[in-house]
């Protein structure tokens, strides 16, 4: 029989300084559901229930070792050694970098067969809870990290912590600079909710320059850009591109705040060390 839900924030509640428990969002994360962003989603969205109740409103805190947390109706089995706030007990993590290759899909798992990220990840770290931070899709390639650090995932993909993702996009035809700068102001993208109902999101480039334009008569005229985002709505950039009547032939990330392939070719991997998640960190506003 399900436990009371004290635990859940009741409408209203202000965070105060001192929670008892831990985020439902970062519990989640650590627990191998997604970035932190992405379960965030997920609660508001209806998805979650603690001890048979739904959690409609953030922030909402647990106690993972008395509550009971479900998603989409499946009980989710929490990290051991996740303690509250005041409690908390350090967590070993791995950072693993890919080059993605085209065609292999950004998730921890596929239905239908196909290669997900986690092949890419070295055999003896795949009995862990990784996930990939953010997404690029089936046709994009390129740099990706896949980790167990929650609260990393989140600084990552939430735009107020400002790390920049570079990516270079051919696109078919000659980009004009009234085109780049469409570009630059930015547009709203409208996007489904978790429940179907359309939103729009203003969607915008940090910047986009070109770095070569191809004339070729016989496989069309194509434009090498540069693009960089801080935060990435799906589809965004091939999205936006076409909005201006540009449409993408390859899209590549070559960098992820300081981290760049540095060699890494399409399909390989490599561990992040100290130095390289403390650079990272570096660059993190906030």
């Amino acid at each position: 029989m399900p436990r009371s839900s004290r635990s859940v924030t009741p409408r209203g509640h202000q965070e105060n300084a001192s929670p008892k428990g831990v985020r439902l969002q970062k519990a989640l994360a650590d627990a191998g559901l997604g970035a932190r962003r992405d379960c965030e989603e997920m609660i508001l969205a209806g998805r979650v229930r603690v001890n048979g109740r739904t959690v409609e409103h953030l922030p909402c805190f647990i106690d993972p070792a008395r509550d009971v947390v479900e998603v989409d109706g499946e009980i989710i089995e929490l990290p051991e050694g996740l303690q509250s706030a005041t409690k908390a007990a350090p967590r070993s993590f791995s950072y693993v970098l890919i080059n993605k290759p085209k065609g292999v899909i950004t998730t921890t798992s596929d239905p239908q067969g196909r290669r997900t990220v986690l092949d890419f990840v070295p055999p003896a770290l795949r009995r862990e809870r990784l996930f990939p931070v953010g997404r690029l899709d089936a046709d994009s390639t390129g740099l990706l990290l896949i980790t167990n650090d929650g609260d990393l995932a989140y600084r990552l993909t939430h735009p107020k912590f400002g790390v920049t993702k570079e990516y270079r996009v051919v696109c078919a035809g000659l980009a004009t600079e009234e085109q780049l700068q469409k570009l630059r102001r930015g547009m709203y993208l409208v996007t489904p909710t978790a429940d179907g109902a359309p939103t729009a999101k203003r969607a915008s480039m940090e910047s986009v320059r070109v770095l070569k334009r191809f004339v070729d008569r016989s496989r069309g005229d194509r434009t090498l850009l540069s693009v960089t985002l801080r935060e990435g709505h799906n589809r965004e950039i091939r999205r936006m591109l076409a909005r201006v009547g540009l449409k993408v032939r390859e899209l590549e990330r070559v960098a992820i705040g300081p981290l760049k392939a540095a060699g890494l070719k399409p399909g390989q991997s490599r561990l992040l060390g100290k130095r390289d998640v403390e650079r990272l960190k570096g660059t993190m506003l906030g």
